[in-house]
């Protein structure tokens, strides 16, 4: 009688839990597989530029469905990038309490999700996981950078990887071989500024500067070629940069309007034959070889006592507030190195962060995919600062625009752009 008594309560127990502890009921188990015939659902959001991503997308969370055998279920949401508001709609959310379990991601929006302990810190997923070594430990250096400490939260997906685009017919003409160090590619800017008609004008330009808004990322490969960083602006050797930067335009290796070009300027700029070479990544790489064809290459911006090109991401992230992180990993680790890494990338165009797909037949063989991967060891971010957006939208090009002019030296712009970032701090 007691066996049976002490029976009914263990049974009234067991339904109690049921009831009330989250941990027990369907869709929420903690160990990262459903087991026993239990779904885990994994919330996840992201944009797409175009419908064919979208689809692509689905399809991904489809398969990694079908074929994960933990019974993980990835419910993709997409939502529209917004210019950005896509950032702004998921903090909203989740500081409301809602949102998603994990979530396309861009680096700029760390250190506020971060400030606000919505992000899961993945270290410890990281280091038991067998495809950390897939990853280029310069990206892990990348996303610490982001979270400003030595923690990560967030998990590399795909990269775009600025270069150096070239016409090859170009060289040959001038007698230029692909630089190789710095200094002989200062030199080819030189070389490769010709007067090709004979009428004593300039018709072709060595380089194709971005002076404008942009202009920071390939001007950061000059300061840290001569042995600067991003830390201190007013170094020696940072100084050095700018001055390297300065004299292009001075001496006549970029078209005069350099100082105010942007992004459509200088590949207008190197469609049209003004200039031999120019700096942006794989994304225009297609209208470079549907104006070209085979007249066109690219090569790693070269090293000096330094080396750096800027890198463009989209990540993934896990919200803390998600209960199944352990699934949740199991869905961003299958973007980041599993065949959803392969299918994104090759829909998409943009770099794998996986060493494995990296190697695949389909990048390999694709000479500006190559590159990209080549300069990917030494691809990096500028430092996400509250300050980081106005310096990039104004002080930056104002600066840089008076120190081309001659308004300011170049110790005096790098003044300026330090404390534009930093403030009075060094």
């Amino acid at each position: 009688m007691k066996k049976s008594k002490k029976l009914i309560v263990l049974a009234i127990l067991s339904a109690l839990c049921l009831l009330i502890v989250p941990g027990c009921k369907k869709g929420d188990d903690k160990s990262g597989t459903g087991g026993e015939g239990k779904t885990i659902e994994i919330t996840h959001w992201y944009w797409a530029d175009n419908s064919d991503y979208s689809a692509k997308m689905q399809e991904i969370a489809k398969t990694f469905n079908e074929t994960n055998g933990k019974n993980i279920k990835v419910k993709a949401e997409e939502y529209p990038w917004d210019g950005g508001g896509y950032s702004e709609t998921l903090f909203t959310a989740a500081m409301g309490g809602g949102g998603p379990d994990t979530a396309a991601w861009k680096l700029t929006s760390t250190p506020l999700f971060v400030a606000n302990k919505l992000l899961a810190e993945l270290d410890g997923f990281i280091n038991n996981w067998a495809d950390k070594d897939d990853i280029e430990e310069n990206l892990w250096d990348v996303m610490k950078q982001a979270g400003g400490s030595d923690k990560i939260y967030v998990m590399p997906w795909n990269t775009q990887v600025l270069y150096v685009y070239y016409r090859p017919s170009m060289f040959k003409a001038a007698g230029v071989s692909v630089p190789k160090t710095y200094e002989e590619f200062l030199e080819a800017c030189k070389k490769l500024t010709r007067d090709t008609d004979g009428d004593g004008k300039i018709d072709v330009y060595g380089f194709g500067m971005r002076g404008a808004k942009g202009g920071q990322e390939p001007w950061g490969s000059f300061i840290w070629a001569r042995g600067g960083n991003f830390t201190d602006f007013t170094t020696p050797e940072a100084i050095q940069g700018m001055q390297d930067f300065i004299d292009l335009f001075k001496k006549g290796y970029t078209p005069p309007t350099a100082p105010t070009d942007g992004f459509n300027e200088i590949i207008a700029n190197f469609k049209s034959g003004k200039t031999a070479m120019t700096i942006h990544h794989i994304g225009s790489s297609s209208g470079m070889v549907e104006t070209f064809g085979d007249d066109v290459d690219a090569f790693v911006f070269p090293a000096g006592k330094g080396q750096w090109t800027s890198m463009g991401d989209t990540e993934n992230v896990i919200f803390e507030s998600c209960k199944n992180k352990e699934a949740a990993f199991e869905w961003v680790s299958y973007l980041a190195t599993g065949k959803g890494q392969e299918e994104w990338c090759i829909t998409t165009g943009n770099v794998p962060v996986s060493k494995r797909v990296q190697a695949m037949d389909f990048f390999q063989n694709n000479k500006f995919m190559k590159v990209s991967i080549e300069g990917a060891p030494y691809a990096g971010i500028f430092p996400i600062l509250d300050t980081t957006t106005e310096w990039i939208n104004t002080v930056w090009p104002n600066t840089v625009a008076a120190a081309l002019t001659g308004q300011k030296t170049a110790a005096q712009a790098m003044e300026e752009l330090q404390k534009g970032l930093y403030g009075d701090k060094k």
